[in-house]
């Protein structure tokens, strides 16, 4: 249950929609989120992330790394075990799980790697060329138009 409404970010902003999405999303989903198996995010530098998930006693073939509809998505389902082994304590879970990351714009994975009972993933955010900050000219006097400044861009990258 919610304690704030979020309608006044809706009316005071344009385009944060997909936050505002995310924060009713966490708000309202069920507080017992399942904690196997254990994970670190952390940030390796100001672009680039890496998720740790500790996968003890799963192989390289037991494990799904896919990425759909913005959300990175890691499972793991254990091959059948033998029947004739009997344990006298077994403290090692080896369940299947299936474990959501939501990603936002323009991050991507960019590798992954399972060593020493650990899966590591690696993800980078690159921001396109058309969303980076760019400097826009200010036409001079009151009879130049928008356009002639476009034109005068336009004559620099030509010549």
């Amino acid at each position: 249950m919610r304690n704030f409404d979020l309608a006044p970010l809706y009316r005071a902003t344009v385009g944060f929609d997909q936050i505002a999405d995310l924060m009713d999303r966490v708000l309202t989903s069920d507080v017992s989120q399942p904690t196997y198996p254990p994970y670190n995010i952390e940030k390796t530098s100001d672009d680039t992330y890496r998720i740790s998930i500790a996968v003890a006693g799963f192989t390289d073939e037991d494990l799904s790394i896919e990425v759909r509809e913005k959300a990175l998505i890691v499972s793991a389902r254990k091959a059948e075990e033998q029947e004739d082994r009997t344990y006298l304590h077994r403290g090692i879970a080896t369940r299947a799980f299936e474990r959501r990351f939501h990603l936002a714009d323009h991050v991507r994975v960019t590798g992954a790697a399972h060593e020493n009972g650990m899966l590591h993933i690696d993800l980078k955010r690159e921001i396109p060329e058309a969303l980076k900050p760019r400097r826009i000219e200010i036409a001079k006097g009151a009879g130049e138009s928008v356009k002639a400044v476009e034109d005068h861009q336009t004559e620099k990258t030509v010549n």
